[in-house]
């Protein structure tokens, strides 16, 4: 257990990532196997074992050394050339510095950097690593809470996997289909990731504000929880107007508390979008939603730098030549459809988004899911959403441009982020934001 302000809070193994050789810095004294580190290091791989200084080893862990008077630099340390936003349009490296515990284990053939930290400190950068730390204290909190709700019932379900005799599969693959799904079940040495396939946290550097800890200090320990258990309380950037079910986006589990139900104060007027015509309709609209905003003010609240690159969220448009497309499917799916002759929505899900889209090409046809795999096959790192209808245009059988207009950024299963900064610019509490988002949960202080 780590300790903060005479309250306990359960240390967390946070995956940072990995490369062949890493690269680090103590800002103050470290420890490792009775020797204390300060100053600029490295590590890498030799006969699968972590090389540092001299030595091979299984798992290389530093601990901070206690300053008993108080006095110097708080024991930090900072990891260079921490990739971030992965596979995504924004992928950049920064350093990054970060409190805690820094463990390197040796992973495919390359050091890991994990951090051992307390689950609130974790808190801290997270809210400010996934939106702005200058957002409203009502956003703030609210995300504080689906973030440790989300964080806690990942551990949990991981134990239950652990503990079950039954074989977990995220993916379903025959001639004609493939359905496959990205959690967060394939890492097995730490608890969660640091980037955007888990949560967000970017280390110290972004908690910038007194709000930031204010926020933590005033919801410690708080998380949703419906019908006794911990809700997998998920978010993403823009709904695109209505919210999505669990079920169409990952395993065929249907939880409650992830309704559809529109972004909007009248939260049940919108369409019902897994028929066809109405989510066309839907798609090539503006319908009013908390998420349909151009506010420059509240973007910036919610949306870092990089992510401020992308202004075209809540109604967005792809286009691709014949030649492109069927380059980019082959690439990305590693599957020879020749040339691409349709893109066929199959099934949607109740906020539009597509969970089977099948490819029609010259050599082959075949259905694929669940959204992000849709996503990934179709863009050179993710397209924003699979809410999309797709126009075609040119002669002959085969077309010669397609054109993809899609609505809202992510997954869009519970939280909207963008929408939620605006309800709390509009004044809403966090727990009516909460309300909004998760309907039928209980906000309730665990520890």
């Amino acid at each position: 257990m780590s300790q903060n302000n005479t309250r306990t809070q359960a240390t967390l193994a946070v995956g940072i990532f990995s490369l062949p050789e890493v690269k680090f810095r103590f800002l103050a004294p470290y420890s490792f196997n009775g020797k204390e580190y300060c100053g600029e290091y490295s590590a890498c791989v030799k006969d699968g074992k972590v090389c540092f200084d001299g030595g091979l080893y299984d798992t290389v862990a530093f601990e901070a050394v206690s300053l008993e008077n108080g006095g110097g630099e708080k024991p930090r340390f900072e990891l260079k050339d921490v990739i971030i936003g992965v596979n995504f349009h924004w992928e950049r490296r920064e350093d990054q510095t970060f409190d805690g515990t820094l463990k390197l284990i040796v992973e495919n053939g390359k050091v890991t950097a994990i951090n051992l930290i307390g689950i609130e400190d974790y808190l801290l950068s997270v809210i400010s690593s996934e939106m702005s730390a200058t957002a409203s204290m009502n956003l703030l909190k609210a995300h504080a809470v689906i973030s440790r709700s989300w964080l806690i019932a990942q551990i949990e379900k991981n134990k239950e996997i652990k503990a079950s005799s039954k074989e977990y599969s995220a993916c379903a693959d025959t001639q004609d289909e493939l359905i496959k799904w990205y959690d967060r079940e394939d890492h097995i040495n730490f608890d969660v990731c640091a980037d955007d396939h888990c949560q967000r946290y970017q280390g110290v550097a972004r908690q910038t504000t007194d709000t930031i800890r204010q926020v933590i200090d005033q919801t410690w320990g708080e998380v949703l929880k419906y019908d006794g258990k911990i809700c997998d309380a998920r978010f993403s950037k823009c709904c695109g107007g209505v919210m999505e079910e669990f079920q169409y986006c990952w395993e065929n589990i249907k939880y409650p508390y992830l309704a559809k139900r529109a972004d909007a104060p009248d939260e049940n007027n919108f369409p019902d979008l897994t028929v066809e015509e109405n989510a066309r309709r839907w798609i090539l609209s503006e319908p009013e939603a908390f998420c349909n905003t151009k506010d420059a003010k509240i973007l910036s609240q919610v949306l870092n730098s990089y992510d401020q690159e992308t202004t075209h969220f809540y109604r967005w448009q792809v286009d691709y030549d014949q030649k492109e497309l069927s380059e980019l499917i082959l690439r990305r799916s590693g599957v020879d459809y020749g040339e691409i002759i349709d893109l066929v929505p199959i099934a949607r899900g109740t906020s539009g988004r597509l969970w089977k889209l099948k490819i029609v090409g010259t050599k082959r046809t075949k259905t694929i899911g669940k959204e992000l795999e849709i996503r990934k096959t179709l863009s050179t790192s993710h397209l924003y959403s699979s809410a999309f209808v797709v126009e075609k245009s040119g002669d002959g059988a085969v077309p010669s441009h397609f054109t993809i207009k899609g609505a809202g950024w992510g997954h869009g299963a519970g939280l909207c982020q963008i929408g939620a900064a605006v309800m709390g610019a509009k004044g809403y509490t966090y727990e009516k934001i909460l309300a909004h988002y998760f309907p039928g949960s209980q906000l309730v202080r665990e520890y």
